[in-house]
């Protein structure tokens, strides 16, 4: 009989990308949306970043207000220990790996587009932003449930 690895919900999430513009800022929104009490999610970024406003855009579309979000870079946040750090870019994951040498802690990468590199007409970018946004929460809900 084959056994089912059951991913248990970790009590605190970081999201991790580049930039904490982006990709990182949407997870964690998304995140504490569908789990608004039972698990600790935030966000940071490999370096800070510029806030992108079509992220404000795309996120406000599913009623998420992230306008007062400002990227942070992990080592400039208050606490850096959780349970779980969910990579969203390659270079978060090296720097996830690098932390997971020196603390207990699982890591996971997603692999999500970089919105950020389409270029074209406004709808063409809009449209990149929102398919991350859709990918994320996707993601999230695969991976954590539904609370």
């Amino acid at each position: 009989m084959a056994q089912h690895q059951v991913l248990t919900n970790p009590g605190s999430v970081l999201f991790m990308c580049a930039q904490n513009a982006v990709r990182s800022p949407m997870a964690a929104s998304l995140a504490r949306a569908n789990f608004p009490n039972s698990i600790f999610f935030s966000s940071a970024g490999v370096r800070e970043g510029l806030f992108n406003p079509f992220t404000i855009e795309v996120m406000a579309e599913k009623g998420i207000d992230i306008s007062q979000h400002e990227p942070r870079a992990f080592e400039n946040l208050d606490d850096t220990y959780f349970d779980l750090i969910i990579t969203l870019s390659p270079v978060a994951h090296a720097v996830a790996l690098d932390i997971k040498r020196s603390q207990s802690i699982d890591v996971e990468n997603w692999a999500i587009a970089d919105a950020t590199k389409v270029q074209g007409r406004r709808s063409i970018i809009l449209d990149a932003y929102r398919q991350v946004r859709d990918d994320l929460a996707a993601r999230i809900v695969a991976r954590f449930g539904r609370n």
